[in-house]
């Protein structure tokens, strides 16, 4: 038997013959906001739709305050609110564990009680809270947080000394006496010191740290998160102001807690 909504909805006796009409509008700047992806603006969704402005700013305005938009931190566009998300998660397949693989999708299922986790994290951390996982030498976003996309996705895959992330498993391969991970920036591939020295801060303070690298005046923070041998399977990230990521105080033991639950629930 399924939970009775925490928003019920009000009484249908007010159903106007224009709603239906107003609702699958609604519904088509969702879409629409998913198919352009993050940072869509109104006025992008305004031309692609044929919509009038003025409407359309209506509806992206009662999508956001129902959470299903939220505005990108640089407050220039839109992107998938966390009830989107919420929606997701009720119709996923049955929950693998994350090293699993998942087929023709190519990206591993969560499993609901990770899921759980994480997003209670995000319910007590003012910033972005976002999970990666670990295989060899690659890395992926296992649940970037929708209400803080991840800056540049594509430089974060392709340069891994950049970002904390990454930074955590270039740490975690020399240290084990592996080759670092071939994705690396031009500066860190003509001066291999730097993952020395990025290796000797993640041992020192037993996580990782960006700042400035991505967006001025913001940075991020990554913990490892490890299996049952001690191998680094997942991590956990805060995108956040640059001085809440220098001085995390409070956030860090919340963040530290997060990872000892999950490390279960990811072997």
């Amino acid at each position: 038997m399924t939970e009775p909504s925490r928003h019920p909805l009000p009484p249908p006796a007010d159903l106007r013959a224009r709603q239906p009409k107003a609702v699958h509008s609604a519904l088509a700047v969702l879409e629409e906001a998913a198919r352009c992806g993050p940072g869509v603006t109104a006025q992008q969704v305004s031309d692609n739709l044929g919509l009038p402005r003025a409407t359309t700013y209506r509806l992206i305005n009662l999508l956001v305050q129902d959470e299903y938009l939220v505005r990108m931190p640089d407050l220039r566009g839109f992107t998938l609110g966390r009830k989107v998300v919420e929606l997701a998660h009720r119709v996923a397949p049955a929950a693998v564990p994350a090293s699993a693989s998942a087929g023709a999708a190519g990206a591993p299922v969560l499993p609901r009680a990770a899921v759980r986790v994480v997003d209670g994290l995000r319910a007590g951390i003012r910033g972005g809270v976002h999970l990666v996982g670990y295989v060899d030498e690659r890395m992926h976003a296992l649940d970037p947080d929708p209400d803080f996309p991840l800056a540049d996705e594509r430089r974060l895959l392709a340069e891994y000394d950049v970002s904390a992330m990454g930074r955590l498993l270039i740490a975690e391969r020399l240290a084990t006496g592996a080759t670092p991970p071939a994705a690396l920036s031009a500066r860190a591939q003509r001066a291999p010191e730097l993952l020395d020295g990025i290796c000797r801060d993640v041992a020192a303070a037993r996580h990782s740290r960006q700042l400035d690298a991505f967006t001025p005046g913001f940075g991020c923070l990554a913990l490892p998160i490890r299996g049952p041998r001690g191998e680094l399977v997942a991590g956990l990230v805060l995108s956040a102001p640059r001085v809440r990521i220098e001085q995390p105080g409070a956030v860090l033991e919340q963040l530290t807690a997060g990872t000892r639950e999950l490390a279960p629930l990811l072997a």
